[in-house]
């Protein structure tokens, strides 16, 4: 699939040079020309990377980056004619994944969009997933216990594929909102409620099944 960027730049005709350039590249482009389209841009769910420039009409870049990594982990590239040693600290210390200052040629922002790409993939995990008698299929999103099915909804399946990607790992609660629904504002009822059905599914087999066990005052863990 060709990779989703969000292009946050206010001056049109550089905007347009690297629309095309990166379009030619492999890449898709959505392009904001303002702060306020630029985060509406990056929310919108479909996003692999940001490229964004700090010198916005209605707003500061590095406070749109500051926002962002209030919840999420999305790669940004910083684009700025702003060189300075301390510019450059501040936007790599909000979270930045890169900092490249203007001009530049578009040649090179593709191999630092690229190399950004590449170490924000998660690692390669096994297809099928197995923690004592469970089996996580995860190609399938099909799920037994010692060969007996498990019907799971789609958040319940998340949740424990999860785990069952690292057994013995606490994930707290803000992590796994995060990490399954996307966005860690939403209250942390909502993982104690689908811990509490997943339990129940995980606990109603005939077969001794992998438990998921509560941490108090860190979150949950799955044990084999």
């Amino acid at each position: 699939m060709r990779p989703h960027l969000a292009l946050i730049e206010d001056d049109p005709d550089f905007a347009l040079m690297c629309r095309t350039y990166l379009e030619r590249e492999g890449f898709t482009v959505a392009w904001a020309i303002d702060a306020r389209a630029g985060k509406a841009a990056m929310y919108d769910g479909g996003i692999d990377l940001v490229v964004l420039d700090l010198g916005l009409p209605d707003g500061s870049g590095l406070e749109l980056l500051r926002s962002l990594r209030s919840t999420s982990r999305l790669p940004v590239i910083v684009v700025s004619g702003r060189g300075d040693e301390a510019d450059r600290v501040a936007g790599l210390e909000i979270g930045a994944d890169d900092y490249l200052v203007k001009p530049f040629s578009q040649r090179e922002l593709v191999a630092r969009i690229r190399a950004v790409l590449r170490r924000s993939q998660p690692p390669e995990v096994p297809a099928v997933l197995e923690v004592g008698a469970l089996r996580v299929d995860t190609a399938a999103r099909r799920v037994d216990i010692a060969g007996v099915p498990l019907t799971l909804r789609p958040k319940e399946y998340a949740l424990l594929e999860l785990l069952a990607r690292s057994p013995g790992r606490v994930f707290s609660a803000e992590q796994l909102l995060e990490q399954i629904w996307g966005a860690s504002w939403q209250q942390p009822a909502t993982v104690v409620e689908h811990v509490y059905r997943l339990r129940g599914k995980l606990t109603g087999l005939p077969t001794p099944a992998p438990r998921i066990t509560t941490v108090r005052g860190f979150g949950y863990r799955l044990d084999p």
